[in-house]
Parts: structure tokens; sequence; C-alpha cells
């Protein structure tokens, strides 16, 4: 039995249609807004933004990677005010339970005085979830994110309750050799669109911190978007053409990252177990569409495409035991895969 409340969902079919360029131009401008108004209270992380709001816009979900400190769940909270969608948040640690995320069954007394079943909602049902440490849960809490991540529904005591829309999962993990952790299985790492690094802020960016956030007054942030019409431009976004010599280069990527094809890097041969899945592909495709629409483009590039190879495959590709051993970079195997995989230019030359 699937349970849907109206109101969890928006119906775009009937809005206005206009051509595709001013519809895109009308989204570079909310992005542009939109990074502005974080920018209030994120200090540097230029990329970072860009890169996050690249994912929102292609209705991804984004697992942010750095030590404890740098404000990735700031980030988080900060991007719902300005987004305008209603935020949960799950702080996991290894005695949370799947039942604490998705919701349980509790006994109510109906009108009649007759005992019901009663399903309590989750902090699951919401329009933006931080999953804060992911990778301090246990493999059975983690695993319960699953459906939520993939299908946007939870199914409990037989009936399946459908998230409102839209809905994001923005999680934050600790790296792996920090005590207390447990890794993510590869089948949930394959459920984030983008897998983004924070890195250690500059020096210059440590002094605006400590100028901007050692005070009493907090940034008054405005919301720029609904999330009504962050779908109605995410499916504006999913219009732009992708031709097909970009499509067959994306998918190449995606089968370079592979030990087992023929013709592949040594590299990559040698130190990796597994490579990117077709969700990589559906990544690298979806982001590159975003990030045609900023450029001002008509239809999906290489460069596009390149854009998102880092964030899109970095999670995907799996290194086998002596790539651990010899500590290698995910990272520089992309980098000569991006070097090594001829464009359509190069094949035409």
């Amino acid at each position: 039995m699937e349970k849907k409340s109206a109101a969890n969902v928006v119906d775009i079919r009937n809005a206005p249609q206009r051509p595709l360029e001013v519809e895109l131009e009308q989204f570079r401008e909310h992005f542009t807004k939109l990074k502005a108004e974080i920018q209030k209270a994120i200090v540097g992380y230029d990329q970072l933004l860009t890169d996050t709001l690249v994912a929102i816009f292609s209705g991804g979900h984004v697992l942010f990677e750095g030590v404890p400190g740098l404000g990735k769940t700031y980030l988080v909270r900060v991007l719902s005010q300005v987004v305008g969608l209603e935020p949960g948040r799950v702080q996991c640690t290894p005695d949370l339970m799947p039942a604490d995320i998705l919701g349980t069954h509790i006994v109510n007394e109906d009108s009649n005085g007759r005992r019901v079943l009663h399903f309590e909602k989750g902090p699951v049902f919401k329009n933006l979830l931080l999953v804060d440490e992911i990778n301090r849960a246990t493999p059975k809490t983690q695993a319960a994110l699953l459906e939520v991540m993939q299908e946007r529904a939870v199914t409990a005591g037989g009936e399946r309750h459908i998230l409102p829309e839209p809905f994001f999962v923005l999680a934050t993990q600790n790296p792996m050799e920090m005590e207390g952790t447990y890794p993510l299985p590869e089948a949930q790492l394959d459920r984030f669109m983008f897998k983004i690094k924070v890195p250690f802020p500059t020096l210059e960016s440590l002094v605006e911190i400590s100028r901007r956030t050692t005070g009493f007054d907090e940034p008054k942030l405005e919301s720029v978007l609904s999330g009504a019409e962050l779908m109605r431009l995410q499916h504006v976004i999913a219009q732009i053409p992708v031709a097909d010599p970009v499509a067959h280069y994306a998918s190449k990527l995606v089968l370079a990252s592979h030990p087992d094809q023929l013709g592949v890097l040594p590299s990559v041969s040698r130190y990796v177990s597994y490579g990117a899945s077709p969700r990589g592909l559906q990544a690298l495709i979806r982001g590159a569409r975003v990030w045609c629409a900023l450029r001002g483009g008509t239809a999906v590039s290489i460069q596009d495409v390149q854009g998102v190879a880092l964030v899109a495959l970095r999670h995907r590709m799996i290194l086998n035991f002596e790539g651990e051993a010899q500590q290698i970079k995910v990272d520089a195997l992309i980098e000569e895969i991006l070097k090594q995989v001829a464009t359509p230019a190069m094949e035409a030359a």
C-alpha cells in the first residue's frame, strides 16, 4: 500500500512554457543569487559551493568529506534557509537505529477508543535531510537510507510512504582513518551523485572566519528560491540537449575506470578493483547539463562533462588492496583518465 499526501508532490506540468533560453537565463540569475546569499555566511569554498548547487539543481544527493570543524554541517543549514526547503537532521552515532531515521509504528486510540497502529514519521520526511557523520553509524543504520535515497520512499509495516518533493540527502563523513568510523558500502556510495572534499581554509579565509564568527550577530539570510521553483528549473535544465559524441565520450570515461576493459591505463588495471557504475554516467550527464546552463551554452560540451568528472567519479572507483596499501589517490587516476580518453575532436583529427 502506497500512501502519498497531495502536499508532498509539486505539480509543474501545468506551468506556462517559455523559450529555453529565457528559462536558462532565469536559472543563472537564481544560481548567482543563491551563491551570493550562501557566501554571506560561508567564508571561501567557492568551488565547493558551486559543486553543491550543481548537484542540487541536478536533483542529486551529496556526500561531503572532511575533518571535523570545517563547517560542513553549517553549510547544509545555510543551504536549507536560502533554498527555502524544510530541513531534517540526523546525528549519526553507533547506537543510532533505523527507526530513529525512518520512523516507527506506535499504538494510538481512535475516536471509538480502539487501539490502532499509527506510523510516526522520522526526520527523513523533510525536503533536505542532513545526515551528519554518516560513517559513524553502523552498517544496519546506513542501509536504512538505501531505499530513501534511490526511491525517495520509506516502506514500513507493509505500507510505502512517499517522501516530500523535492528531496535531498546531504551527508557528511570523516576521513576513514579517524577512529570510530564504519566505511560506507559501495551500493550506498553509488547513490550519492557527488562526493565533495572539504579542504582546510586558507590563511585569508581563517582571518575572515575569525572576524565573522566571534561576535554575537549572525548573518541574516533570505530565501531566494522555493521548492516548487527549484523543481521547475530542474525540469528546464533536463531539456538541454546532449549530442551523441558527448554521450559517447562520457560513456568512455566510465568504461576507462574499469580495470577489466581493454586499453585501460596500467595504473587503473593495477590499483582499481571496481569502476564507476551507470549511475556515474547519469551523474556526469546531469551535472554537465547544469554546467552548460551556467556558461550560457545551448548544448552540453565535452568541457561540461570534464567539469564534473572528479566529483561524480571519485567515490565510484574502488581501490584494491594494493591501491589502498600504496595510498593511491583516486583523483589522480581520474585526471589520468581525462588525459587518456580521446575527445571527439581528437578522434576526428
